[in-house]
């Protein structure tokens, strides 16, 4: 009997494909994480004509005479800057100085020493998942290529299924890793670095649609495989009650 791939294989292939493409864009980028910090301004070193909101002037263009008084001409809030910040798995982000552009770090470097065991827990989990989703679509790729037999074929969506599944829960509980790393850092991060505000941004977003993409697809692909077993009994049932029937005559 041949096995027809139907819908739900063809849903259950291109739901996992989502899912990987989400996984990967979320964990290549550094947007799970974004807010602000607070600083003090820098002071202005330019030309005076030059009007410069990032930095604090002083009476005097000659800020580097020691005999001038100076007098700083901002007060209460106008002496800090907000500068904005995007943190991922593998860097956080920081605009620089004159509010052009962002510097970069490792996030390793961020989060406290004895807690940086949940941050590699994360990131291994990370590409467990991927790897595991990988695998999960090559095995959904090859059944539906038809290059084997039914059985084969059955044993392979099976196979599929089981990888995807777990690819989810792995990455579910990594997922919830770089969110306990992430509040470590901001609770106990350096000082420079810790922020004024902050929240989850699309990254984190995309890693969260990716692991429901991957359990929507691990249970259509079990719901194919499942039906596709009930069949395969009832139409062997009705041959074996057949050749019953036509043994009797």
């Amino acid at each position: 009997m041949k096995l027809q791939n139907g819908p739900r294989a063809t849903l259950a292939f291109t739901l996992n494909c989502l899912a990987f493409t989400l996984a990967v864009s979320a964990v290549t980028t550094s947007y799970w994480c974004s807010g602000t910090r607070k600083i003090v301004k820098p002071l202005c070193t330019g030309p005076e004509k030059v009007k410069q909101n990032y930095c604090i002037h002083f009476n005097s263009s000659d800020a580097n005479n020691t005999h001038l008084v100076q007098y700083i001409y901002e007060t209460g809030e106008e002496k800090f800057i907000l500068k904005k910040f995007h943190t991922g798995i593998w860097f956080t982000c920081e605009q620089a100085v004159d509010l052009l552009g962002f510097t970069c770090r490792a996030f390793l470097e961020i989060s406290p020493n004895h807690e940086r065991g949940v941050l590699w827990l994360c990131i291994i989990g990370e590409c467990l998942y991927i790897t595991l989703l990988f695998i999960g679509v090559s095995l959904m790729a090859v059944e539906m290529c038809h290059c084997c037999n039914t059985m084969n074929r059955l044993k392979l969506n099976a196979f599929a299924a089981l990888f995807t599944a777990l690819s989810g829960l792995i990455g579910m509980v990594a997922h919830m890793m770089f969110t306990t790393a992430f509040q470590l850092a901001v609770l106990m991060g350096p000082e420079n670095w810790k922020p004024k505000t902050w929240d989850y941004s699309w990254s984190y977003l995309l890693a969260w649609a990716s692991f429901a993409t991957c359990m929507a697809s691990a249970v259509t692909a079990l719901n194919h495989y499942t039906k596709t077993m009930i069949q395969f009994k009832f139409k062997r049932r009705n041959i074996e009650n057949n050749l019953e029937l036509l043994g009797l005559l």
